[in-house]
């Protein structure tokens, strides 16, 4: 008895064991091919597209160009003030930095509002909200402070010190000055004005 246990156990771990040996592969896609036979998944090369993987792009194009910051321009201009006692116009030199054209009008009228050492600014008090240029016309667009109100002699030479700074400038024909947004028959109530005060 002890025989025939040991020959059953002994058939049964061989069909065990050749059960657990491994199977062949099916071929993929219904193929007749063996597993040897099977390529999976070949590596292909990346398309040659004519450049160097290892050259940079230069990304700086011409958008870069669009937003650059434009060049500075100085010009050397003169400015017209007058003297303590308010009898006449002095000129003095001075140099400006601008962008564009419309900026070059309102640096000039700041360059106004600065006098020289011993000479007063018939244009100091006053408040510049604009100066734009256009078709041979500058525009100046101005707030009047009660302080900075002149008598008729004063005011008188205020205009011709704006006169003659602005018409310095071969392209400028015109002058015309408003007092927030409004023409205005006086500046300052003595002087009447043209609209527009002409070269």
């Amino acid at each position: 008895m002890n025989r025939k246990w040991i020959a059953g156990l002994l058939l049964l771990l061989v069909v065990i064991i050749a059960g657990c040996g491994q199977k062949p592969q099916a071929a993929p896609n219904g193929s007749n091919e063996s597993p040897d036979q099977v390529v999976q998944n070949p590596v292909t090369a990346a398309p040659d597209t004519g450049t160097d993987s290892n050259q940079t792009v230069d990304a700086t194009d011409d958008t870069n160009k669009d937003n650059a910051v434009p060049d500075e321009i100085k010009q050397s201009i003169k400015v017209y003030f007058t003297d303590n006692d308010l009898m006449e116009l002095q000129s003095a030199e001075r140099q400006i930095t601008f962008v564009d054209e419309s900026q070059k009008y309102e640096k000039a009228f700041g360059a106004l509002q600065t006098p020289e050492q011993g000479k007063i600014s018939l244009w100091q008090k006053v408040v510049l909200k604009s100066a734009a240029f256009s078709n041979g016309q500058v525009t100046v667009d101005i707030t009047l402070p009660d302080e900075a109100r002149l008598g008729a002699g004063g005011e008188s030479l205020a205009i011709d010190a704006l006169k003659q700074t602005m018409f310095q400038f071969d392209e400028v024909k015109q002058l015309e000055l408003t007092v927030d947004g409004q023409q205005v028959d006086t500046l300052m109530g003595h002087v009447e004005l043209e609209h527009p005060i002409k070269k």
